[in-house]
Parts: C-alpha cells; structure tokens; sequence
C-alpha cells in the first residue's frame, strides 16, 4: 500500500509491516545488502544496466564514495587522481588501520576483483590530470571528490562535455560559483546532485517522520555540534614521511619472522606508497596549486595540494567540511516542522540569521589560515504567522577535545530527540525517563541513556574510530549514489534529486554566510534573494567578503 510517512509510523492496522518492523528485522537477520536499503526509503528501484561513472579525486571521501558504491547501480570504468598514493588506495583501500579500511575499502574489495592487475583492465586511470576522463566516451556519470575550490570549474567542464555529475560537499567553493553550476546543468540538460548524504540517511528520514507526527510536538530549539579529539586536517609531508620510512625499514633489519615483522612490513608498505606522492610524478603547480608565504613560512604547492582544507584559497574550513552537514540536517528538521508546500514536499526552510565566532585557538596560527574553533547561533521562521516565532539553532564545532562527540538535538515541548554520530537515536519524553522513539529510525541499535553518559571518541566525515557504528547502519552514501543511478537510468529530472542545485546551494549559502559572519564579527540576515538560483545576488558580493 502507498502510505504516507506518519501513517507507517503510527503503524495502520492496515499495513502489517511498519518501517519500524522491517528495520529492526532486517538489522537483527544481518541483511543489509551491497544495495542499501534506499529502494524501500525512498521508492526507487534497481537498474538494469549500472550507469558507468569516472571517480574524478580519490583521496578521503573519494575512497568513502567509491566503498559505498552499489555495483548494481554503478560500475566505476575510470579514476583521475594527480597523487599515487591516492590512485593506490583507491584499488587496495585505506589499510591505516581496521577503522579506515572499513571505510575505505577499495575498489577490488568492492568489485570482486582478484588483484590490482584485474581492476586495471576494468578501470582505467589517468594521472595527469581530469580532462582526459572527462574525454573519455565511456564515462556517463562523474562522481567529484576533489579540493572544494575545484568542484564548480571540473563539474561546469564536466556538463559541457556531456557527463552527468555527483560532487562532494559543498557545491562550491562560492555562491556565485554554485549559480554557475546550476545554470550549465539547465544549459547541458544534465543531472547535477551534491553530496549532503543526510538526505539519503534512513536514521534522519526517520527522525523527520516523528516530527511530522507529533511525537516532539513544537520544535523550538536544536542544537548540534562536532567536536574532535585532534586536528586530522594535516597529513605529513614528505620529508615526515621519508624519515618514518627510513625508520621501519631500519626496524625491519632488526626482526625475525612474526606478527611484529608483518606489522612492521605492512607500515613499510603503506608508506612506500605516500613517498611516491612526493616525487617527481606529481606536479601540483600544474594542476593549480600555489606556493607562497603565509606568516613568515615559505608553503609549497605540495602542501597546499596535501593539506587543502586548511586554506582559504582552497577549502572552506569547518563550517564547509563538518558544519554543512549538520546546518543541512537542522534545516531538514526545521523544514519538517513546517507545513508542506502546494505539491505536498517539505519545503525547504531557510534561515533569517546567523552571528558566529570562532578562530585559531589552540593550534599554530602559521600551520593554518581555517579555524579550528567555530561557534554560531541561527534564527529559523517557526511555523505560522508570527514573526516573533523562533527556531534557534547553535553550533559548534571545535578540535581538541572531543567530549561530546558529533550529533544533533532536537528539542519540542514533548520530547527531545538525540541523534548521534549517524548511528543512533533516543527519544526523551518531556518530563519523562527517555523511551524508543515513537518514529523506530534505523537499523542501527537504538539504545536509552541517562543524561551526561560519556560518547566515544569522535571520527571525521567518512573515517572510523572507536566511536563508530558500522554495522547495520547507513550512512546514505549508498543511497544517494543508488537514486542518482535510477534518476539518470529512468530520465528523471533534477527536481526528483532530494540534494539537488537548489537545495545544496542553500545549504552552501548557510556554511559560507557563517564564515563571512565569524570573520567580520557581525551578525548577518540572509537575504531572499540569495537563494534564487536565477539571481546573481550573492552573499560574498553583498558583503564584500
């Protein structure tokens, strides 16, 4: 039967299957499949013929994307990354540690694969840049997962070459850019989509259908945060790399055969790998990356290339990597507590405000132009005509202390729900002990705490650690790739893309509009027309960022 979202959630006696059931058996049978549990979500359906796809930077969410991939949805026929150690990785997987190989598991694993040999004759790769990937007539479909200030001009190029485009987080390094992008997929007739994968998240689609049924009543509050025990932002670079490696295999001499010597011999190898970053192969100049001073230290093109996020020339900071995903999922809730539009969809709910501040608090000023402590308030319209009505949402998002971990809160005059770390959910009814949420969200466990029990630690966007729940659960990285492929497959348009230009610039509006609010110190209205895909207006432009 075609019921809505409350009425599963209610569990009509008409419908002997609520989500609730089908969730919690699937996850205690083990059977989650390659293929997600998008089809029964979101209400598509599998392909017959996968769409073929180039993997345009296969560095970290690159890696996360290709180890999501569902290979009845997509075959990877191509990969460009100007690193080795990257090209590596993306056939063997990130073999750091469990954590990382689980989420970055590689192309082999992924496919079948026997060995790296097999792969190459079903992946081609190119490593001198990604023109000759976008050239290639094999190629449908680009998934971008390069340096932010790279997703605009390589998708823009993309489109006009006839491919079809998924980017990563966020759509573009300015709004300005983001319209330019939007504008090539009307001009192209193609399928732009950004990779907000909360759109795509069972756990979130699922905390959406308890505010649409009442079980939180008004929401009034929500606040979310991502705090990390240390920097991961800044990889060694070679000279670090080349002295560890002299190292281990100086270490090696001194061992016999044993569990030792095989560790010892895996690091080797890993690190064998990042030294060819180094070489003469890699020509970041080329591909666009500056060297120049920056606070009386000479920085290379190298690292530039290498520890992106960290510039402002090339990244966005923590409001683009981290703050993004979580200002996105606020405004999916605020949205949800919204009456739907004249077509019966959630409309997307844009902010009125933010006042933000932040900076450079605990690390080297000279290492770093991005904050590594960001913290801000937003107004949201609550729902009806008062304009005095609010829906406040604070933020923060720091390095150094982890407490706390990552997640959102959302508060009604009901209830309480706790979403955390993507894994997890827990429902607190006001005044009461907390319960199993009304709505059931996911596959993953659903547990009870009481108040201020300690979180593990927290892990990055795509990384594991100890906190990390991976079995059973989605993230939505599959789902968005799945519903793209039957988008594409079916000749839907880029309105049936639940992250498509318009709601993704949004979301890139409200990370941008933050930076410009904490490095000016002022508190910012967003304007209307901002969010106008056909208006050149721009926040960067209005306030001369």
């Amino acid at each position: 039967m075609n019921l809505t979202a409350e009425e599963r959630v209610t569990g009509s006696a008409n419908w002997d299957m609520t989500r609730r059931d089908f969730m919690i058996g699937t996850a205690a049978a083990g059977a989650v499949t390659a293929s997600g549990l998008g089809a029964f979500y979101f209400g598509y359906k599998s392909v017959e013929n996968p769409v073929r796809v180039g993997v345009i930077g296969t560095g970290d969410e690159g890696g996360v994307l290709m180890s999501n991939i569902s290979p009845d949805y997509l075959q990877v026929v191509a990969i460009a990354d100007i690193r080795p150690y990257n090209v590596w990785r993306a056939f063997h997987g990130d073999q750091t540690n469990a954590d990382t190989l689980a989420a970055r598991q590689g192309l082999i694993s992924r496919y079948g694969w026997s060995n790296e040999d097999e792969a190459r004759k079903n992946v081609k790769v190119y490593t001198q840049g990604y023109q000759d990937l976008l050239n290639d007539p094999n190629v449908e479909m680009v998934i971008i997962a390069l340096p932010l200030h790279l997703h605009a001009p390589v998708a823009i190029e993309a489109m006009a070459k006839g491919k079809h485009v998924l980017t990563e987080k966020l759509m573009a390094h300015n709004i300005g850019d983001c319209k330019k992008m939007a504008a090539a997929a009307k001009e192209h007739g193609k399928l732009l989509a950004v990779g907000h994968q909360r759109h795509y998240s069972v756990l979130y689609d699922d905390a959406v259908a308890s505010i649409r049924a009442d079980v939180l009543g008004k929401i009034h509050h929500i606040r979310a945060q991502w705090h990390r025990v240390k920097d991961t932002w800044s990889p060694p670079l070679h000279d670090r790399l080349a002295l560890d490696l002299a190292k281990q295999q100086d270490k090696l001499a001194t061992l016999k055969p044993g569990a030792e010597y095989d560790d010892v011999h895996k690091k080797i190898r890993i690190l064998t790998e990042q030294v060819k970053d180094t070489n003469e192969n890699v020509q970041p100049e080329k591909n666009g990356y500056q060297a120049m001073e920056f606070h009386g230290r000479n920085r290379s093109a190298l690292e530039e290339l290498i520890r992106w996020r960290l510039w402002n020339r090339t990244g966005g900071g923590l409001m683009a990597e981290l703050g993004s995903h979580q200002l996105d999922a606020s405004s999916i809730f605020v949205s949800a507590a919204h009456p739907k539009g004249a077509d019966g969809k959630s409309q997307k709910v844009k902010p009125l405000t933010v006042s933000a501040t932040g900076g450079v608090h605990l690390y080297d000023k000279t290492q770093r132009e991005c904050e590594d402590h960001v913290y801000c308030t937003y107004e949201f319209p609550a729902p009806g005509d008062d304009p005095d009505k609010k829906i406040v949402v604070t933020y923060s998002s720091i390095n150094g202390n982890g407490f706390g971990n990552y997640g959102e809160v959302v508060m009604g005059d009901k209830g309480t729900l706790v979403l955390d770390r993507e894994s997890e959910v827990l429902l607190f009814p006001n005044g009461g002990a907390p319960a199993r949420p009304a709505a059931a969200p996911t596959v993953a466990k659903v547990e009870t705490k009481a108040a201020g029990a300690p979180a593990a630690d927290s892990y990055e966007s795509g990384g594991g650690g100890p906190g990390a729940k991976k079995s059973g659960s989605s993230r939505g990285y599959t789902e968005e790739m799945e519903h793209f492929a039957y988008c594409l497959r079916n000749n839907l348009t880029i309105d049936d893309l639940r992250c498509n230009p318009k709601v993704a610039m949004a979301d890139a509006i409200i990370a941008l509009t933050t930076n410009i609010a904490l490095r000016q110190n002022k508190r910012v209205e967003f304007k209307p027309e901002w969010f106008d895909l056909d208006n050149p207006a721009t926040p960067e432009a209005d306030l001369k960022a």
